[in-house]
């Protein structure tokens, strides 16, 4: 063979080995490459034949809980039916067996109701005989009836005649009386040397005196009768309203006592060179009393909600432990403000507790204020409600409207927030306060008139004084300084003794009565009831007490003998 076909051959293997090695190897990493792809392949397989086991496994397990969950209600309806069932049918046996007594029951009536039957049927038959027999019995007084008025008729003729024989005797009589009557004055006339018209002077005056006498002593029983009936009236109605009352015994002054933890608080409070009791003095407007009383100082002011707002402010100051001036000005603001909340609540819950409706609000506001007034130791607040519930009690017995009567004797007081403002009485600034707020003229009348400035005019004024009185009089409500009472005493002796007639003069019952003992030939009966009434007139007029005093006159004649 030709060499050069051998190399060429040689080449040939050698170029076609090299690229069977070339081919080899590319198909080598062609078929690792697939594996790995089919690898990932069936990984990503088997991730998704687990999901989707997993999902599998998640839904037969939910409706494996559905269908337990199904079959529980089913059963649970299931039981409730059954139970129902065995409800109705127990129902069921009831009502046959309500059924079967009410029928017996029925049966049972049919019988009673036969049986009533029978006795009503022979019921009527009596009443038929009975009816007859009245009837019969009926016809026959009719019959004597007829003959007794035939009889009467006969009788009424006969007496018919008599009355006329007696009227032409009495017509005789009286000519026979007249003659008489003339005969006595012409022979009265000569005896006792008159005319008829002198005579008739005499005996008219004695006649009128006579009368006058008469007169005064019926008039005297009448008043007398009328006082008793009145007092008897009046006791009763103002022992109800006192009765009914329940009342507390409150007694306060014008000084209030704050008690410390310990005396080393004194000196916080009187601070440095008396800074902070200058200060709270200059705020608050109350005195600041401090001396040897042990863990106590006192707070003193005629203003009563200046002197709370003061005690709160201090109070407060010495819980907290700091004290300087300007703490005390923060503190008294916050006082006064929550002391003003305080008045009005104070004020409504005087109309809740009264029953009361609607006010204005600047009244509520005085009334409020009041909580903090006292008058002789009795709250004014507390006096005010209770004198309109005891209004209340006595109008109720009256017949007259009870809230207009609670409202006049709640309010009757209320100048009395104002009378460190106002100069004035009292019931006068009430009166013109309730006025400008537009209260009804009764009330304002019942304010005005409640101490007798004005004459009363109205029964819901009476009641304001009334309630008023008791209120004010009741024991325990005040207390009054002995030289006011030994003074007023003194006052009502000194009116009793002014009068002429009067003998001796007895204060009585802690001014609640006078007995005076009158001359008796001096003062008679009918001047003894004139003295007392006058004399109760002016003790009114003049003088200014709680509740009522008695006025008693008292007239002895004595006559005395010794025997020897």
């Amino acid at each position: 063979m030709d060499p050069v076909t051998v190399i060429a051959l040689v080449v040939a293997a050698a170029l076609g080995g090299g690229l069977l090695a070339v081919t080899s190897r590319s198909r080598r990493q062609a078929a690792e490459a697939e594996r790995t792809r089919i690898a990932e392949i069936a990984a990503g397989v088997d991730t998704e034949l687990t999901r989707r086991q997993q999902e599998t496994d998640a839904r037969a397990q939910a409706i494996r809980a559905d269908a337990h969950d199904e079959a529980e209600r089913t059963r649970w309806v299931a039981e409730q039916t059954l139970s129902a069932a065995e409800q109705v049918r127990a129902e069921a046996a009831e009502d046959v067996r309500r059924a079967e007594e009410r029928r017996a029951q029925v049966e049972a009536d049919i019988v009673l109701a036969r049986g009533e039957q029978a006795a009503a049927r022979d019921e009527i038959a009596r009443t038929r005989e009975e009816t007859q027999r009245r009837e019969d019995r009926l016809a026959e007084r009719e019959s004597r009836l007829d003959s007794e008025l035939m009889a009467l008729a006969d009788r009424r003729t006969t007496l018919d005649h008599a009355e006329a024989d007696v009227a032409e005797r009495l017509a005789d009589v009286a000519a026979a009386e007249a003659a008489i009557a003339d005969e006595r004055a012409r022979v009265l006339e000569q005896v006792a040397e008159l005319s008829p018209a002198d005579a008739r002077a005499e005996v008219v005056a004695a006649v009128e005196g006579q009368a006058k006498r008469e007169a005064a002593l019926t008039v005297r029983e009448i008043e007398r009768e009328a006082r008793d009936e009145g007092d008897q009236r009046a006791r009763r109605i103002v022992t109800l309203a006192v009765q009914r009352l329940a009342s507390e015994q409150t007694a306060e002054s014008t000084v209030s006592v704050l008690h410390l933890p310990d005396d080393s608080m004194k000196g916080r409070i009187i601070g440095r060179e008396g800074r902070n009791i200058r200060t709270f003095e200059a705020v608050t407007g109350v005195n600041l009393l401090i001396d040897d009383t042990p863990e106590a100082v006192l707070l003193s002011s005629f203003d009563p909600v200046r002197r709370e707002v003061a005690r709160l402010t201090l109070e407060a100051l010495v819980a907290d432990g700091r004290i300087q001036p300007s703490r005390i000005e923060e503190q008294y603001e916050r006082s006064r403000i929550e002391v003003e909340a305080r008045i009005v609540r104070a004020g409504e819950d005087a109309l809740v507790e009264v029953g009361i409706g609607d006010m204005h609000p600047d009244l509520i506001t005085m009334l409020g204020r009041l909580r903090y007034r006292t008058s002789y130791g009795q709250n004014v607040l507390g006096h005010l409600i209770e004198c309109a519930h005891l209004a209340g009690i006595m109008a109720a017995e009256l017949r007259l409207p009870i809230e207009h009567a609670k409202r006049c004797a709640l309010l009757h007081d209320i100048g009395k927030a104002l009378t460190h403002e106002v100069e004035g009485s009292h019931a006068l600034i009430g009166a013109e306060v309730a006025r400008r707020y537009g209260e009804n003229d009764d009330v304002v009348h019942a304010i005005e008139a409640h101490h007798n400035e004005v004459e009363v005019r109205t029964l819901e004024a009476v009641l304001t004084q009334a309630a008023d009185s008791i209120s004010g009089g009741r024991p325990g409500a005040r207390r009054e300084s002995l030289e006011h009472y030994v003074e007023r005493l003194e006052r009502l002796e000194q009116i009793a003794a002014s009068y002429g007639g009067v003998d001796k003069v007895f204060a009585m019952q802690a001014g609640r009565e006078v007995r005076i003992v009158v001359l008796p030939d001096q003062v008679d009966d009918l001047g003894a009831a004139v003295l007392a009434r006058d004399i109760a007139a002016e003790i009114e007029k003049e003088l200014t007490y709680p509740g009522q005093i008695r006025v008693t006159v008292i007239r002895e004649s004595r006559a005395t003998g010794l025997a020897h």
